[in-house]
C-alpha cells in the first residue's frame, strides 16, 4: 500500500516536471492541440481519399494548413502592423491632429449638446495624443511579431510555428492512439471517459469555429462599411473589430459606432446614420444568427460567463487567451454537468 502511494507521489511529481518545462511552450503547444481538433473532420475526409495513408494524409494537411491558415494570418500581421504605424507617425507627426478633429467636431454639435460634450474631452489633449503615441508604439514593439526583422522575434516566430506544425503533424498520424492511451490513463469509469472525451472535442471545436467564424464574418461586414465610406486604415479596423467581437455583447460596436458618431458630429449625417443601423441591423445580428448554427445550443455558454473567461484568459495566457478562455469556461460547464449527471 505504501509502496503504491510513493510511486503515485512520484508519477504526480513527475509529470508537473513535465508540465513546467513545457510551459514556456504553451502557446505553441495550445494552437497545435486546437488545430488538430478543429480541423480532425477534414484529415479524416483526407486519409479516407489518400486510402489511409497516415503520412501522406498528414503531410498533406500540414501543407494545406500552412498555405491556407498561417501564412494568409503572417501576411495580414505584416499589413496591420504597417497601417498601424503610419497611423500612428501620422498622429505623432501632426498629420492626423486629434484636438482639431475633437474642435470640429464640437463645433458641429448643437448648443445644448456642446456643453455636455466639452466636459467630456480631456483639456490636455496635446498630452494625451503624445501619450497614445508613445503606449501604442510601445504595444506593437512588444506585442507583435516583427515578421520580416532579423533577430531573435524572428527566430522565436519560427520555432513556435515549427514545434506547431510538428505536433499537428503527429497528432494528425498518431492521433487517435495517442487518444486511446491517454483516456485508458484517466481513472475514472469508461463511460464517464468516453462522454468527457466527446464533449471537450466538441466544445473546442464548436467554440472555436464559432467564435472566430463569426468574429471574422463581423469584422469583415464592418471593414466593407469602413471601404464604401471611404475610412482610412481598413485593415487595421477590419482586424481591430474581429478581434474585439470575441468580445460578448457589444464587441465590434466598440470601433463602428464611435466611427458613426464621429461621421454625424462633423456634419455627415448620412454616412453616420448609415453605419449606425448598418451595424446595428448587419453587424450585430451576424451574432444572433450565425454562433448559434456554428456553436449549437448544447455548447453555447452564457455571455456574461464569456466575457469574464475571455478577460481572464488574456490577463492569464495573452493573445490567445481569446480563445483558451472559453475554452477553458466551457469544459468547467461540461465536465461538471457530467459529473452532476452521475451522481
Amino acid at each position: 500500500m505504501s509502496t503504491n502511494k510513493t510511486f503515485l507521489a512520484l508519477v504526480g511529481l513527475v509529470t508537473l516536471a513535465f508540465a513546467w518545462v513545457l510551459w514556456p511552450l504553451f502557446g505553441a503547444l495550445f494552437w497545435g492541440l486546437t488545430l488538430a481538433i478543429v480541423f480532425a473532420p477534414l484529415h479524416a475526409t483526407v486519409l479516407t481519399r489518400l486510402g489511409g495513408r497516415r503520412n501522406l494524409a498528414a503531410v498533406t494537411m500540414i501543407f494545406g494548413l500552412l498555405v491556407g491558415v498561417i501564412l494568409p494570418m503572417l501576411l495580414i500581421i505584416a499589413a496591420v502592423v504597417q497601417e498601424a504605424s503610419a497611423l500612428v507617425a501620422a498622429i505623432s507627426s501632426g498629420v492626423v491632429d486629434l484636438q482639431g478633429l475633437a474642435q470640429q467636431a464640437l463645433a458641429e454639435l448643437p448648443l445644448w449638446a456642446r456643453g455636455l460634450v466639452q466636459g467630456l474631452i480631456p483639456k490636455d489633449l496635446l498630452g494625451l495624443q503624445h501619450s497614445l503615441v508613445v503606449s501604442v508604439s510601445l504595444w506593437l514593439g512588444a506585442n507583435v511579431p516583427l515578421v520580416f526583422s532579423i533577430g531573435q522575434s524572428t527566430a522565436g516566430l519560427v520555432m513556435g510555428l515549427g514545434v506547431t506544425l510538428y505536433l499537428v503533424f503527429f497528432l494528425f498520424r498518431d492521433g487517435e492512439s495517442l487518444t486511446k492511451h491517454f483516456t485508458a490513463a484517466i481513472p475514472m469509469p469508461p463511460e464517464v471517459r468516453a462522454d468527457l472525451l466527446s464533449t471537450f472535442t466538441t466544445v473546442v471545436r464548436a467554440t472555436v469555429q464559432g467564435d472566430i467564424m463569426v468574429a471574422l464574418l463581423q469584422g469583415a461586414l464592418g471593414g466593407f462599411g469602413f471601404w464604401v465610406l471611404g475610412v482610412h486604415a481598413v485593415l487595421l479596423w477590419t482586424v481591430l473589430m474581429s478581434i474585439l467581437a470575441l468580445l460578448p455583447v457589444f464587441g465590434a460596436a466598440l470601433v463602428w459606432a464611435p466611427v458613426a458618431v464621429y461621421f454625424m458630429a462633423t456634419g455627415h449625417v448620412v454616412e453616420g446614420v448609415g453605419l449606425l443601423i448598418y451595424g446595428a441591423l448587419v453587424i450585430s445580428l451576424v451574432d444572433n444568427l450565425v454562433r448559434p448554427y456554428l456553436v449549437g445550443k448544447a455548447t453555447r455558454i452564457p455571455d456574461f460567463v464569456v466575457l469574464l473567461s475571455t478577460i481572464g484568459g488574456i490577463a492569464s495566457f495573452g493573445v490567445q487567451g481569446f480563445i483558451t478562455g472559453p475554452v477553458v469556461a466551457a469544459m468547467f460547464i461540461a465536465v461538471w454537468r457530467t459529473f452532476l449527471a452521475q451522481k
